[in-house]
């Protein structure tokens, strides 16, 4: 179960503290089992500093607190402080990734699923696309996803393998393999009926919660191999 401790509290000297931070991060290389850090601001407070720092587990968090780099940051964090900072010790129940949620959608809802009304919920007006096999490299528009979706759908009988998901900041990466059966014109090729697959890497930029930007990188080549052509 991951595991989250937020550090609360109050100094004038960020900018210090700050340079402690990058300190620790610098002399815990290769030992520390943090994964993620994350340090706010209160905005009404400038004094008031928040760190919230993420753990595969507890236990492993007790492990970080133990190294001896820690325990000499700890103190010379105490001392910028106003007071002894506050510490809250959190077992993760619930972590949601809702871009990677939306992303997900695009894959099994619309593309596999056919749901072509839901791109609409997913990407913006104005999704730009990048797809190198395409004669326009970058095409502008939902509408223009929509017809790209119908034509892989009315090519193949098609499903996608989401080998990995990787979400930071405003983009999603995935890696899938995709699977199908050519049952209608693919590329002015006429049907085969022959079972093909491909690997691929899409990235989905995201902003206000929908989709706003995509590139797509994936083995065409290989998949024309697969269908003799």
């Amino acid at each position: 179960m991951k595991f989250v401790q937020i550090i609360d509290c109050k100094t004038e000297r960020f900018a210090e503290l700050d340079r402690l931070m990058d300190q620790w991060v610098e002399q815990t290389k290769g030992k520390r089992t943090a994964t993620h850090s994350l340090v706010g601001k209160d905005r009404t407070d400038g004094s008031h500093i928040v760190e919230i720092v993420e753990f595969p587990s507890y236990e492993e968090a007790m492990k970080n607190s133990k190294l001896p780099e820690t325990d000499r940051i700890f103190q010379e964090m105490v001392a910028l402080c106003d007071g002894m900072p506050n510490f809250t010790d959190l077992d993760v129940v619930r972590d949601e990734q809702l871009n990677e949620a939306t992303s997900r959608r695009f894959f099994h809802e619309i593309a596999v699923g056919g749901n072509l009304d839901a791109i609409e919920e997913v990407f913006a007006a104005d999704y730009r696309d990048h797809d190198p096999v395409k004669a326009e490299e970058t095409v502008v528009g939902s509408d223009a996803l929509r017809d790209d979706v119908s034509g892989w759908r009315a090519a193949f009988d098609f499903n996608f393998n989401l080998d990995r998901e990787i979400c930071q900041g405003d983009d999603v990466v995935t890696l899938w393999t995709w699977t199908g059966t050519h049952h209608g014109e693919f590329l002015g090729l006429a049907p085969t009926g022959k079972q093909v697959s491909m690997t691929g890497t899409t990235i989905f930029r995201f902003k206000d919660g929908k989709i706003q930007e995509g590139w797509w990188h994936y083995d065409t080549t290989g998949l024309m191999r697969q269908l003799n052509a």
